[in-house]
């Protein structure tokens, strides 16, 4: 028989993140941004989840292409851009719109023959600091692009730094409201921190909202919020089993380096996941999981195959048994894959875009 781990990933409850998202932003079309092969959960596995969507925002065109394959016919959107001047054909071909955040990207469009003008996403750098026209030179790139026959229409777009925390949006807000002051064309703002938090207001609403991990069921605010806080529910289940249990004593030790000491007698499940799977090495003793739905700890370091956890709480778990490293239990319990990647001093889009190959992945429809 195969190795005994699994992961699900479950899309109604991709349906169900996506629609809370929509509650957030009334009004607002919404992008579902599919980019690392839809968060780790593979592109034609959420796709069904997602379709809900008004488009799918992505960065690579191969990734352009599977969606375009799976029959959807409405928008997709580059969120970096082009790469390289022939990487417009592509977008002519398959109707891509695309993000314009650098002069290079307008001489590009300013050279390609087609006869279809694009639809472009005119990018801001609002105080990010990562890719965007400042807020001086943004006027002079909208009026670049407005005079180029190989454009249709343009919208105006930016990406805000610190949605998720104190700081908040406000100082980036007002420099793209000022900046934008009087120009056409639709606005994007939000991710999703932003959709969830500040959406509420119209003018950072705007009409487009661009959710990621969100409708992946993690909160993107986390530990502030957690995902039941913003009624989100976990997309990814990864289980395994119990393939063997050891019973310490006092002195003594579970795995490599030791790290863990068994103060009295301890009942020790060993489990079917290590960091091949891609869970996390960084996690330690007292990291989360569920056996048999029932919230316990790991001891130890992880191995690359292997953990061991505490089965104190579920004296009746043995060879075996259930274990879920996070997402849903076959008992409904939740175990979020935030507290996971805290624990490993991460987040969860690393857990989640980390999923090893070698882990088989099944579809929940139901």
């Amino acid at each position: 028989m195969p190795r005994p781990i699994q992961a699900t990933i479950h899309q109604p409850a991709l349906r169900s993140n996506l629609a809370r998202v929509r509650a957030a932003a009334p009004d607002a079309k919404v992008w579902a941004v599919v980019k690392a092969n839809a968060y780790g959960h593979g592109i034609e596995r959420a796709f069904e989840g997602l379709r809900g969507a008004d488009g799918f925002a992505l960065l690579d065109l191969l990734e352009a292409e599977r969606v375009r394959a799976l029959g959807w016919r409405g928008p997709i959107l580059l969120l970096e851009g082009v790469f390289e001047a022939r990487d417009l054909e592509l977008c002519s071909r398959l109707g891509l719109w695309h993000a314009i955040h650098s002069d290079e990207q307008i001489d590009m469009l300013a050279a390609h023959k087609t006869q279809v003008p694009h639809r472009v996403f005119l990018k801001m750098n609002s105080g990010m600091n990562r890719l965007g026209f400042t807020p001086q030179r943004y006027r002079s790139a909208w009026t670049r692009l407005d005079a180029l026959p190989q454009v249709e229409e343009i919208s105006l777009m930016t990406h805000f730094s610190d949605a998720d925390g104190a700081r908040g949006i406000g100082h980036q807000v007002r420099v793209f409201l000022e900046a934008t002051r009087d120009l056409p064309g639709e606005r994007s703002l939000c991710n999703s921190a932003a959709t969830l938090r500040h959406a509420g207001q119209s003018e950072v609403r705007g009409d487009w909202v661009r959710p990621g991990i969100a409708v992946y069921g993690s909160a993107p605010d986390y530990p502030e919020n957690d995902a039941a806080h913003w009624k989100l529910q976990p997309t990814m289940t990864l289980a395994t089993r119990i393939l063997g249990v050891q019973q310490l004593q006092a002195g003594d030790t579970v795995g490599y380096g030791s790290s863990f000491t068994a103060d009295g007698p301890t009942r020790v499940g060993i489990v079917a996941c290590g960091y091949a799977d891609g869970y996390p090495r960084h996690c330690t003793t007292g990291t989360p999981v569920l056996v048999e739905g029932v919230r316990t700890r790991l001891l130890g370091r992880v191995s690359m195959d292997m953990i061991a956890v505490d089965l104190g709480p579920v004296p009746q778990a043995g060879f075996d048994s259930e274990v879920t490293m996070w997402g849903r239990a076959s008992n409904g319990a939740i175990l979020s894959i935030d507290e996971v990647a805290q624990s490993a001093g991460t987040l969860g889009y690393e857990l989640m875009c980390a999923l090893a190959q070698r882990v088989p992945v099944v579809v929940d429809e139901d």
